[in-house]
């Protein structure tokens, strides 16, 4: 399964970034994140956290990339799948930002968690989009 939502975003890149890699204030954004905790310290190539979303097991994240201002992508395993999630910002065409993020499952099991819980991945990673946007836009 592979996803990608991308949002345009009125606030500077500076701005997008700092509340992007600050993953445990993501409750504050989204309801789609319930806690997360930094296990390795800041968020940096190589750092872990756990984060726990509602209906779902907690999972474990690596940080498996880092830009510092620009991206970062991290990977969680299970059995028969590995889910890893991208993370970037940009400058946006007209000023502001520009937002993408990607998650992709691959594995033996992939398929049968997509079918399962596809429609809740989407709308979470939506959510996650849409409460950036909404936290980085607020005064």
């Amino acid at each position: 399964m592979h996803l990608e939502i991308t949002v345009d975003i009125d606030a500077a890149p500076d701005t997008v970034w700092n509340l992007l890699t600050d993953v445990e204030r993501w409750p504050d954004m989204t309801a789609s994140i319930n806690r997360v905790e930094l296990l390795d310290g800041p968020l940096r190539e190589g750092a872990r956290a756990r984060v726990h979303q509602p209906g779902m097991p907690a999972a474990v994240w690596t940080v498996t990339a880092f830009t510092e201002n620009e991206n970062f992508t991290w990977r969680s395993r299970s059995p028969g799948v590995t889910t890893t999630g991208g993370h970037e910002v940009r400058p946006g065409a007209s000023g502001g930002s520009t937002v993408r993020l990607t998650l992709d499952q691959t594995g033996p099991l992939a398929p049968l968690l997509a079918l399962l819980m596809g429609s809740r991945t989407r709308r979470y990673v939506t959510m996650e989009a849409n409460g950036l946007k909404t936290k980085a836009e607020s005064p």
